[in-house]
This record gives structure tokens, C-alpha cells and sequence, in this order.
């Protein structure tokens, strides 16, 4: 499946929609007035079909580096990224039609110094009594089961163990990407003895347990937060 590149700079500013009319029930179903959500997630209103941020409480801008004034108009998919990028698409569409209420994924974003964070992201559709939906509220919640101080590789290693993992042998990493057998040779090399592992396969192994790929994938794909 294919993966989407993070960019390097900004995300791109989407023309910022009309906000959307404030729900007067919590449509998350948690009980809390005027839509809020659950205490230790930060929210935001997005417009739906062009998912550009209408509105944002500071603590969701903050994860950003941003202030509430410059996160409206983003796109919210130029601020989050998914292992399943399409598929993360796919659920948005299906709220903005009213195809479903509400979804929780696990998406990874990018604070303002440049680091990746893992987060739950819940979307949740706001809708008139007729049907039709007027906006959605989307909730972020840093991910509490996140494994910290893992391992960080070089974007080139990080292809590397994916090769390695979907069982490609040393010619045909080097000719996928364009490196001397040698090369592959040396990387991998270096991995055995980071991960302590004697073997591709106990590297292999040692990765998927300290929680480097992106899980349901095939091929392997290693997750963007442990990729400098």
C-alpha cells in the first residue's frame, strides 16, 4: 500500500470554510456540553468534503506549534498522516456524506520543533436534524500506549528493514534502491548490532517487538515516528 511523504514544510492552507454551526449535543456521546470531548482530548471543527479547519481550541493548535488564528484554513490531512493513508481518506469521505457518525484512528502528526508524535484521531459528524451535515469535530489525543525512547532511523535504513522484513534478499535491495551490495551489506550490519539480533530474521523480529512497523501492513512499513 502505498505511504504518503510527510512535508518538510508547512502544511498547505486551505481556504478556511464557514464555521460550522455549534452542536447543542455532545455528538461524541460522552455527556460533555456543547460537543466537548473527553478531558484529555484537545478538539477542533472541521468543514466537511474539503476537511479545512474551521476552528480550534489552543491545545489542539498547540500541537501543531501553531496559535488558534493560523490553524484555521489548514487542511486537516496536511496536518496528520496515516500508515493507510486512503483508507483515512475513505472514512472522512464516508462522514462528510453521512455514511457514518464517527471513527477513531491512529494517525502521527508533526509538533512545531519537527518531531512526529502518534496520536488517536476521533471524527465525529455534527449534522442538522434533516441529515445533512453542517461540520465535523475532530478530537486528538496524544497516544498514552506510545513506546518512547525507541529506536529512530535514518529514512534509508528505515527502507532498508522494510526490505528485510518483506523478504528481499541483498541484490534486490541494492537494485531497488540504488545501492552497492556492499552498502546493503553494511546497513544491515549495523541494525544487527543496534537491535542485538544475530540474524535478518531475529532483527526482524526484534523490530516488530519494539513496535517499529505500522501494524496491518503488508509490505512492512516502518512507522514515520521512528523515522529522522
Amino acid at each position: 500500500m502505498a505511504t504518503t511523504s510527510f512535508p518538510d514544510a508547512s502544511p498547505r492552507r486551505k481556504k478556511a470554510a464557514a464555521p460550522a454551526a455549534p452542536a447543542r449535543r455532545d455528538p461524541t456521546g460522552s455527556g460533555a456540553p456543547d460537543g466537548a470531548g473527553p478531558a484529555d482530548a484537545c478538539t477542533a471543527h472541521v468543514s466537511p468534503g474539503d476537511l479545512a479547519v474551521t476552528a480550534a481550541d489552543p491545545e489542539f493548535a498547540r500541537q501543531f506549534g501553531l496559535s488558534v488564528d493560523e490553524m484555521s484554513g489548514y487542511g486537516l490531512l496536511d496536518l496528520l498522516r496515516s500508515p493507510a493513508p486512503e483508507r483515512l481518506r475513505e472514512r472522512f469521505a464516508a462522514l462528510s456524506s453521512g455514511h457514518c457518525r464517527r471513527f477513531t484512528e491512529r494517525v502521527t502528526g508533526r509538533d512545531g520543533t519537527g518531531r512526529n508524535f502518534p496520536a488517536d484521531v476521533t471524527a465525529v459528524a455534527v449534522g442538522k436534524p434533516s441529515g445533512e451535515i453542517v461540520g465535523l469535530l475532530v478530537l486528538l489525543r496524544r497516544a498514552k500506549d506510545a513506546v518512547s525512547g525507541g529506536p529512530v532511523l535514518s529514512a534509508l535504513d528505515a527502507r532498508v528493514l522494510e526490505g528485510v522484513a518483506s523478504g528481499e534478499s541483498t541484490v534486490q535491495l541494492a537494485s531497488r534502491l540504488y545501492l552497492s551490495r556492499q552498502g546493503i551489506e553494511y546497513r544491515v550490519g549495523q541494525m544487527l548490532r543496534r537491535f542485538d539480533a544475530p540474524n535478518r530474521p531475529a532483527l526482524v523480529a526484534r523490530a516488530h517487538a519494539l513496535g517499529m512497523f505500522a501494524a496491518g501492513q503488508w509490505p512492512p512499513r516502518v512507522l514515520p515516528d521512528r523515522v529522522r
